[in-house]
Parts: C-alpha cells; sequence; structure tokens
C-alpha cells in the first residue's frame, strides 16, 4: 500500500478504534473519501464491535466465561489500534481474517 494512502487514512483508522461510535463515524466520513487502508481498520473495529455486542449479552448468563471474553477482545483492541497508529494493515490474531470477509462491502 502507499505512503500516502496510509496517512491520509491514518486519522480514521486511529478514530474508528474509539468506541462504535468513532467506527460509524469513521464509516461515513470514509465513504466519501474511499481510503483502503481506514476501511481495512473500519471493518476490524467493526468486526470488534460485533463480538463486544455477543459478549454482553453472554454476560447475563455466564459472567465469568463473559469477563475472560472480554479480556482477549480488549487485547485484540489494542492489537489494532497499534497497527493503526503504526500505520500497518495488522489483522487481529485468530479472526481478522473473518472480519475483513463479513465486512468486505465497506471500503
Amino acid at each position: 500500500m502507499e505512503n500516502q494512502t496510509i496517512q491520509e487514512g491514518k486519522t480514521m483508522a486511529i478514530i474508528s478504534y474509539i468506541t462504535w461510535v468513532g467506527t460509524l463515524i469513521t464509516f461515513v466520513m470514509n465513504n466519501d473519501k474511499h481510503n483502503s487502508f481506514a476501511a481495512f481498520h473500519i471493518r476490524q473495529m467493526a468486526g470488534l464491535s460485533l463480538f463486544l455486542l455477543g459478549i454482553s449479552f453472554l454476560a447475563r448468563y455466564a459472567g465469568f466465561a463473559a469477563g475472560i471474553l472480554g479480556i482477549g477482545l480488549f487485547v485484540l483492541w489494542i492489537i489494532g489500534l497499534m497497527g493503526a497508529i503504526k500505520g500497518e494493515e495488522k489483522r487481529v490474531p485468530f479472526v481478522g481474517d473473518l472480519f475483513q470477509d463479513w465486512f468486505k462491502a465497506i471500503g
């Protein structure tokens, strides 16, 4: 990927990791600009947000298990955020490929 594309999309990529609201804002912003670097990170965070929603439902029935999964999700979020800050298209471990496939319409 070109360095210019990364630099233009880096701010949007970082903002996408600031709660689901940031993801929604950058999704709307990226519809005008169509930056592939930002779209990559928006897809990653959209998947993490979906998993967070699932974990929050699970917390009603299995609080301890949801807590463990929540910690794991937090680690994946840190990995994704660090990739955006460094300007890398680094997929989050285990599920990053799924997110890219599930949300391929974002771009």
